[in-house]
């Protein structure tokens, strides 16, 4: 009887032993599957109305912080209202940022053209890389339409 006995609970411990292993590759399965499903590219639109050079600044580096984190993502930052010297070439802190996105197709600047209007400025007065739209509200609509994520940049 004890002969019984031992061999029931000789099987018994291989089945655990079986199934702790089969546990542990399924865990090790959804964890990688997890950290391929954090690496999809994503697609954000920054939403910039300040005048405060300290939200052009933080702006950026939230842009570039992103675009090194995810380099197969797109990212698009909308400027329009009170943050037209963001992107006019002899006004803006930010300017060697933006030449520098310029160079890469997954950062893009949009201007609004009502804005530039207001403030008196042409495109012949933005940084090279910025592009104008009619309504930066429809911009940003049409992008979060498409899927965009949205992030509004404020002061602190």
């Amino acid at each position: 009887m004890n002969f019984l006995k031992k061999k029931h609970e000789h099987q018994k411990s291989n089945i655990y032993a079986v199934s702790k292993k089969y546990l542990t590759l399924l865990l090790v399965f959804f964890f990688a599957l997890n950290l391929t499903a954090q690496d999809e590219p994503i697609k954000l639109v920054f939403d910039v109305t300040s005048s405060n050079v300290k939200t052009h600044q933080s702006t950026m580096r939230h842009v570039n912080s992103m675009a090194e984190s995810f380099p197969d993502s797109k990212f698009e930052v909308v400027v329009y209202s009170g943050s037209l010297e963001m992107v006019l070439a002899e006004k803006s802190t930010v300017a060697d940022v933006i030449l520098k996105f310029a160079e890469n197709d997954n950062v893009t600047f949009k201007v609004c053209a009502t804005t530039m209007k207001r403030g008196g400025a042409d495109k012949s007065m933005l940084i090279k890389g910025v592009d104008v739209v009619p309504n930066p509200l429809v911009q940003i609509y049409s992008r979060q339409k498409e899927g965009w994520g949205y992030i509004k940049e404020t002061n602190n």
